[in-house]
């Protein structure tokens, strides 16, 4: 070779060669690559075997022209980005998702739908195909992402009741306002008589059912239920909250903490106005991602399987992409109460 001629660039298997190597026609490699029908068993091998040789890969880009497929499904998250990657709940969602599609060719997109934004952005990237699915957590009422997607070709599926039309979408969900009972009924059983709560937003629905969870245990029980401050589910919020609770609830002896971040804040103004935990005021939280086991005292809390959840939300949805099943209706977890030394 003359030293001013370039070797040419390698060349990428095709599905001729892959079809050349394996003995069979290139509509049967299509077909067995694609995931088709009609392909013997032998043949099947015989292109697997072909395809590992070689080093084929599909060209993603052609294949969605003929299968009208993205092989991506978007997890949408209702947040302010800094919630997203702080909270931990979020961090089992992502998890929860990632294990559904390990042994799938699909793809996680991370859509965050800003609510301080127009959501009609988020609602046209999911409307113009560039998914095959969507999975919304975090979903807000304001946000317009349940009425859009019950009217919308687009397989989804919501970790958490939706507020529009939940006899038409598909949804993965804990039974809050059971866990909030349990929650409850615990401080109650340990002494407890003057009982607030934090909750969370009551525009989404884990905050509205948590709080509704609280009131149907106090009802039972006798006891008032004017002790209520609503937060955002952040430590922050939680601290704020307790704050103004404490301020005009001072006589308060336990308090169920919607979400065990928010118990954070509460725990740390609880120490700033010298009220022990438990021993004056006893605290409850509600979710048992892992910051349970950092507070002090350890945090007595109610169990949120979002990983299991999601997950199995991943499962369902891929199974509606596949076969365009309509959803049967929901799947609730149950809650149970995990114990720390705070109640």
């Amino acid at each position: 070779m003359a030293p001013n001629e370039s070797r040419p660039a390698p060349r990428d298997p095709t599905l001729v060669d892959v079809a050349a190597l394996s003995g069979v026609s290139r509509s049967t490699v299509s077909r067995a690559i694609n995931g088709g029908s009609k392909v013997s068993p032998e043949a099947q091998a015989a292109v697997n075997a072909a395809v590992a040789e070689l080093g084929y890969a599909t060209n993603r880009a052609a294949r969605s022209l003929v299968t009208r497929r993205t092989d991506s499904i978007a997890l949408v998250i209702s947040e302010p980005d800094e919630k997203v990657l702080t909270d931990p709940y979020f961090a089992g969602t992502l998890r929860g998702l990632s294990a559904a599609l390990e042994d799938t060719e699909f793809q996680l997109i991370l859509l965050i739908a800003r609510r301080d934004e127009d959501n009609s952005r988020a609602a046209r990237y999911l409307r113009r195909g560039y998914v095959d699915g969507a999975m919304v957590v975090s979903h807000h009422r304001d946000d317009g992402l349940s009425a859009m997607l019950a009217n919308s070709r687009l397989p989804s599926i919501f970790v958490g009741r939706p507020w529009d039309a939940p006899d038409r979408l598909q949804y993965v969900d804990i039974d809050n306002t059971g866990g909030a009972r349990l929650a409850t009924e615990h401080l109650i059983s340990t002494g407890c008589r003057r009982i607030a709560t934090v909750t969370g937003p009551i525009d989404a629905a884990p905050g509205l059912d948590r709080l509704r969870g609280w009131r149907e245990a106090m009802g039972d029980a006798g006891l008032k239920t004017d002790a209520v401050e609503i937060s955002d589910f952040t430590s922050m919020g939680g601290a704020r909250a307790a704050a103004a609770l404490l301020n005009e609830h001072p006589d308060v002896d336990g308090i169920f903490v919607a979400s065990d971040l928010m118990a954070v804040g509460v725990m740390a103004v609880l120490a700033e106005r010298g009220r022990r935990v438990p021993d004056d005021v006893r605290i409850v939280g509600f979710d048992q991602l892992g910051v349970n086991e950092s507070t002090r005292p350890t945090l007595t809390t109610v169990t949120n399987p979002v990983v299991a959840m999601t997950k199995l939300a991943g499962h369902l949805l891929l199974d509606r992409i596949a076969t365009g099943h309509r959803p049967q209706g929901p799947v609730i977890f149950p809650t149970e109460l995990f114990p720390g030394d705070s109640a």
